[in-house]
């Protein structure tokens, strides 16, 4: 279960460092939905994610920092739950971004639980 959690971090880790890089390089108009997202907050995001990314993978190296691990994914978590909210919200038509975010944060979720009650400390 440990290795499985790990490789789960690894690939959120990976996956929320390419989406804080999107950020910078894309605004909220690449995905219509996320327009009522202030461009101050959309950029803000960018060093949340990479803090949050650096927490799922830095108890590898120092295993005393493994509280973070749950913290960071709920954070993820809460983001994605964000986007979701906004884009229902929005009234858009398509749903595949609602999956999506809704799908990373149930990734997310399996992270934190699985930190909390299956990883032994």
């Amino acid at each position: 279960m440990t290795i499985f959690l790990l490789i789960l971090q690894v690939l959120l880790a990976l996956h929320t460092v390419i989406g804080a890089g999107w950020k910078v390089f894309n605004s909220t108009q690449s995905v219509p939905t996320l327009n009522a997202i202030p461009n101050g907050v959309w950029m803000g995001l960018v060093p949340f994610e990479l803090i949050c990314a650096a927490c799922l993978v830095l108890p590898a190296f120092m295993p005393s920092l493994g509280f973070l691990v749950p913290l960071a994914a709920i954070g993820i978590a809460a983001e994605m739950l964000l986007f979701s909210g906004v884009h229902l919200f929005s009234g858009a038509a398509d749903n595949g971004p609602l999956l999506y975010w809704l799908g990373v944060a149930a990734v997310c979720t399996v992270i934190a639980l699985g930190n909390w009650f299956a990883v032994p400390r």
